[in-house]
């Protein structure tokens, strides 16, 4: 059947804007990824990926914060991350070696610093008392992560042995969930003092709620932090682009900014 030329006419338009709309290009589907950060990394991060979403506007980038340790037993359950940043380096290089990360994608970000914090209108004065604010007669509760499943615990825990203060204050201690609990506890009175990471103490959002002491780092075993992509990662060229980021001199920068300290091998070679 061949239609009227006025109806041919009046089709050319609808089929014109069909073919412009098949030919446009399509918006970019959003990439997303689903972090297992360690509670420590709390305010760095959420920094951090401001600069890392600006060199990827599609990027969907979901952080959970917890303990590392709890993350190590997660991800062996099958838990759905694709990336982790642990608090301690061995978490993800165990889980390379049990055939659940990818080894290649292993690496170091920073080392982490403890300090003895209580609250800005804290009678206690942590620089000038030292791990002897663990002992004042007003401190009834005294915040630390639980060793069990949290580096800063286990930290926080050889800093008070080593410092010769732990039996005298074993029956005060109040253990959280992971580092940033136990600001929290600090913070909200259930314990008169804590002993956390430098890099909550450090952070702008804290810095002025607070009083801190640095404990030598030489007083427990470094607080190496690294991370790995998850051999089950469903968005593994999201993660690597930012395990890749986060690895970079401009993230190190930043980190530093909130009291962390380079790896090893980065601090030899600023050195040189």
């Amino acid at each position: 059947m061949t239609l009227p030329p006025t109806a041919s006419r009046s089709l050319l338009p609808a089929a014109l804007a069909a073919f412009l709309l098949a030919c446009a290009p399509r918006p970019e589907a959003p990439q997303r990824a689903t972090v297992a950060a360690a509670s420590d990394l709390q305010f760095a991060l959420d920094d951090i990926l401001a600069g890392f979403r600006h060199a990827h506007p599609a990027a969907d980038i979901r952080i959970v914060y917890g303990s590392s340790g709890s993350f190590y037993a997660q991800i062996r359950g099958q838990a759905p991350f694709d990336l982790f940043l642990s608090a301690d380096v061995e978490y993800p290089r165990r889980l390379a070696r049990e055939g659940l990360a990818l080894p290649e994608s292993l690496f170091t970000y920073a080392v982490g610093r403890i300090v003895v914090w209580a609250p800005a209108g804290s009678p206690l004065d942590p620089a000038g008392l030292g791990m002897g604010a663990l002992e004042a007669p007003s401190v009834r509760h005294v915040a630390i992560a639980n060793p069990e499943h949290a580096p800063y615990g286990r930290a926080a825990a050889a800093a008070m042995r080593s410092l010769g203060v732990y039996d005298r204050v074993a029956g005060k201690l109040v253990l959280g969930e992971n580092a940033a609990q136990t600001l929290e506890f600090v913070e909200s009175g259930a314990a008169e003092v804590g002993i956390v990471p430098l890099s909550l103490a450090a952070a702008p959002a804290v810095r002025g709620r607070g009083r801190y002491w640095e404990v030598p780092p030489g007083a427990y075993p470094a607080i190496e932090q690294g991370g790995a992509i998850l051999a089950r990662a469903r968005h593994s060229r999201l993660a690597r682009d930012l395990r890749n980021y986060l690895a970079s001199p401009a993230a190190g920068d930043r980190l530093k900014q909130y009291g962390f300290f380079p790896p090893r091998d980065r601090a030899r070679q600023e050195a040189r």
